[in-house]
């Protein structure tokens, strides 16, 4: 049966419907604009708080560094001296000079002494043009504060020096008696240059709102807020500030968050802002970050997210699209199958046959190849088994020589122990110990013995596992009443190989050479190290019968053995041979012209770099 084609409604719909989601996913980036920015706000305003704490550690620091110098200035002796007698001219000149110096070091702009009256008498700016020598201060807040015996403290502009500065006073006592005021002062323009220059403005308001510190020279003496008439009584009072340059700062402000506030001042703009308040000095301490930023910031991400959502609805679109013509597709390829599936079902009977014997066909070599798999995992089996069955006869070989020496150390422990000596059982008992950790690196290195060993060759002491292998062998050397002809040098060499390994061919060579000389009342084997170049080369004799011309043919292969059934399985020397090729060298036997067999063992001195890299270690 012929379907119809897919009519183009259905997709018309669909991109109808398209346009209605990104209409409104572009809405909703509309609306959340003002989220978006307000964060932007907020993060901002995070920033903008480690500069407002950096300026306020600055105020206090200064603060607290400038507080205590007027009373140590006032218990200077000559103060009072020059307050009891104000004509000495000559007093009071050095006393200026010394104010000037003390100003100069603590970095003080004025520090002068006040008469009871008010009247400076002494001051550190005696030789400029603007001196305070003879003005009175009695109308600031400061003097009256010392006057009365407390710490004085005020910010103001100064009527003779026109600077803007905070002054700190100190009672001047003699005995319990106060008899005048020394005043320092200390400007603030330094901390605004320091402020200036950033994206940020920093202000910093009395307790009347007045702006009196900004980077921002046109904002001085600005009022963020209507002042009462008993605020502009105290500022004429105290002439803290001139009266003519308090103008209003029209702002709005409200509020963003429980930290922040966004505050708008005319003619200027928008910020952001946070506050610190300085408690004892009574400034707040606020600055302003500009919103612009945030603003662009927040216009971005909202420019991101709509050219994100056209992007979006563009694949969208030409997947509808791609999709259409892809059933279109689909659907006349569907017409041309039924109608060729029509035309080959009424005109080939005769294929149909022949396609179900094809069928046949395949089943059969299917059946086939599934036996053909089963044989070859039947062959692979069959050699992993007798890979087994050689790695377990290796294993019963190598704990032969471990477990004599075990019975040996067993019987002297129990031969000791009966004749009241613990310690050298001790001994013999640790000794037990250490065969099974040999038995058990024996059966690992065994286990690894068809393939590639895991133990790393590295730089490894020839004369230490000669050592060890000598001491393996102890117990069966002093059994069979045989002695080692070796002389040992006084420094050890370094060759290439793995230490277990290595000794474990060495013991191999050793109990070979006993065997070969069962028959003898005193074996004796000769031990010989000696270097052929880059080489050195490890030679054991023995002085049994030799080695016949067949038997030195076949001597590494794996099971062939000269000794009697029962004595050996053939393998130590295949897996000996083995290993010292592991190694980079090379395992070799001939018969020594006065008799006995020798075994050489030829193995790669480590490289010297690497040598004395171990020797450190």
């Amino acid at each position: 049966m012929i379907h119809a084609p897919v009519k183009p409604s259905v997709t018309r719909r669909a991109l109808q419907g398209l346009a209605v989601v990104v209409a409104f996913a572009l809405g909703l980036s509309v609306l959340a604009l003002p989220r978006i920015e307000r964060l932007f706000l907020t993060q901002n305003g995070r920033a903008a708080g480690a500069t407002l704490t950096l300026a306020v550690e600055a105020l206090e620091g200064a603060l607290r560094r400038y507080q205590p110098l007027p009373a140590l200035i006032a218990e200077r002796p000559q103060l009072r001296a020059l307050l009891g007698n104000p004509g000495n001219a000559e007093l009071a000149a050095r006393i200026n000079e010394e104010l000037r110096q003390t100003a100069e070091f603590v970095e003080a702009s004025d520090i002068y002494v006040m008469d009871l009256t008010g009247l400076t008498i002494a001051a550190s700016n005696a030789d400029r043009e603007r001196s305070f020598i003879g003005r009175s201060f009695a109308f600031r807040p400061y003097f009256r504060q010392a006057r009365e015996g407390g710490l004085g403290r005020y910010f103001a502009l100064g009527t003779t020096s026109l600077e803007r500065g905070y002054f700190y006073a100190a009672p001047i006592r003699d005995g319990a008696r106060i008899v005048g005021v020394v005043a320092l002062k200390f400007t603030v323009d330094r901390f605004e240059t320091s402020w200036r220059g950033g994206a940020s403005d920093i202000i910093v308001t009395d307790s009347s709102d007045i702006v009196f510190m900004s980077n921002r020279e046109a904002w001085h003496f600005r009022a963020l807020s209507p002042l009462s008439d008993a605020a502009i009584a105290q500022i004429e009072a105290t002439r803290q500030y001139p009266m003519d340059r308090i103008l209003p700062l029209e702002t709005a402000t409200r509020p963003l968050g429980d930290r922040f506030n966004l505050i708008s001042i005319a003619g200027v703009g928008e910020f952001i802002t946070a506050s610190h308040r300085i408690a004892d000095a009574g400034w707040t301490v606020t600055i302003l970050e500009p919103r612009g930023p945030a603003r662009a910031q927040a216009l971005i991400v909202l420019a991101l997210m709509v050219l994100l959502i056209l992007f979006g609805a563009l694949i969208a679109g030409l997947f509808i699209q791609r999709r259409r013509r892809l059933v279109e597709r689909l659907e006349q390829i569907r017409l041309h199958r039924e109608l060729l599936e029509q035309r080959v079902a009424e005109r080939t009977a005769d294929l149909n046959h022949a396609n179900r014997q094809l069928v046949q066909e395949i089943e059969d070599r299917k059946a086939t190849e599934a036996r053909l798999r089963k044989t070859q995992n039947d062959l692979v089996q069959a050699g992993k088994l007798a890979a087994l069955g050689q790695m377990s006869a290796a294993l019963s070989h190598e704990f032969n020589q471990p477990l004599a020496a075990v019975k040996v150390y067993a019987e002297n422990a129990v031969t000791f122990l009966d004749r009241g000596r613990p310690e050298d059982a001790r001994q013999n008992v640790t000794l037990i110990s250490q065969m099974a950790d040999r038995m058990a690196s024996i059966s690992k290195h065994l286990r690894n013995f068809a393939r590639r060993p895991q133990e790393k060759i590295g730089p490894v002491p020839l004369y230490a596992v000669l050592d060890d292998a000598l001491a393996l062998m102890d117990a069966k050397l002093k059994s069979a009443k045989a002695t080692v002809d070796y002389t040992r040098a006084a420094e050890d060499i370094l060759v290439m190989g793995g230490q277990v390994r290595l000794q474990q061919v060495l013991v191999n060579l050793l109990s070979n050479a006993l065997d070969a000389m069962e028959t003898d009342a005193a074996p004796r084997i000769e031990i010989s190290v000696r270097a052929q170049g880059d080489r050195q080369w490890v030679e054991v004799r023995d002085h049994g019968p030799g080695l016949t011309e067949e038997s030195l043919t076949q001597l590494f292969d794996p099971f062939f053995t000269t000794k009697i059934p029962g004595k050996g399985l053939g393998l130590g020397l295949s897996i000996s041979y083995n290993i010292v090729r592991d190694f980079g060298g090379t395992l070799a036997a001939r018969n020594h012209p006065d008799g006995g067999a020798v075994f050489t063992v030829d193995l790669v001195l480590a490289d010297p770099p690497l040598a004395q890299k171990v020797a450190a270690q």
